[in-house]
């Protein structure tokens, strides 16, 4: 995202895995402006079209993937050090890709998976939009948070909603990972949120 960076993991994502999520976020961007002649989008429709497409592939992951092949039949471990262990990403770090894939394509939009208790610690709330938008969705059961703010010169509308445990996968692996801040989790808890900034300068 233009004149917003956040440091970078450790690792890169294979090419395989970059590529396949990248096919499938611009295929969102696509839709979305394929149809934009017809009728013409607020910022707020937008990014709720934006959280629900991620939201559905982050679902999809964690629990047809990650729940089914690693907790349930145990066919093949998760780790953070996935190339090193011969192992699947783990369901953030799959989040992450898509968002690397989507900055590296356009700089219209860019999103990012934050949280108040990260694994790495690159992933906290640092600007103050992020960190009132956090109190605000933690505060207000249901509801996301939505503002304009400038970066760096720049203009963005900036949108904040609540990332839940969507399985056990999820809780198991918080709960139990050593660099993890919390450590008692459970299913449907606000584990941190997905942050989608839209640039507003033309």
């Amino acid at each position: 995202m233009p004149g917003f960076k956040r440091e970078d993991f450790s690792f890169n994502a294979p090419n395989s895995i970059t590529a396949i999520v990248s096919a499938v976020l611009l295929g969102i961007s696509i839709s979305i402006s394929s149809t934009a002649t017809a009728k013409d989008f607020t910022p707020r429709e937008v990014t709720d079209m934006l959280h629900l497409q991620m939201t559905a592939l982050h679902s999809v992951y964690s629990k047809k993937i990650i729940a089914r092949l690693v907790n349930k039949d145990k066919v093949i471990s998760a780790s953070e050090e996935y190339e090193k262990d011969k192992a699947l990403p783990l369901p953030a770090q799959m989040f992450r890709f898509g968002a690397e894939a989507v900055s590296n394509m356009t700089n219209k939009y860019s999103y990012s998976m934050l949280s108040e208790w990260p694994i790495n610690p690159n992933n906290i709330p640092i600007t103050p939009t992020e960190l009132k938008g956090f109190k605000f969705i933690a505060q207000n059961e249901g509801k996301n948070f939505y503002t304009t703010e400038e970066i760096a010169g720049k203009k963005y509308f900036t949108a904040i909603y609540a990332s839940r445990a969507i399985s056990e996968a999820c809780v198991t692996c918080h709960n139990n990972h050593k660099s993890s801040p919390k450590k008692n989790f459970i299913l449907n808890d606000i584990m941190g949120g997905i942050v989608i900034r839209l640039a507003q300068d033309k």
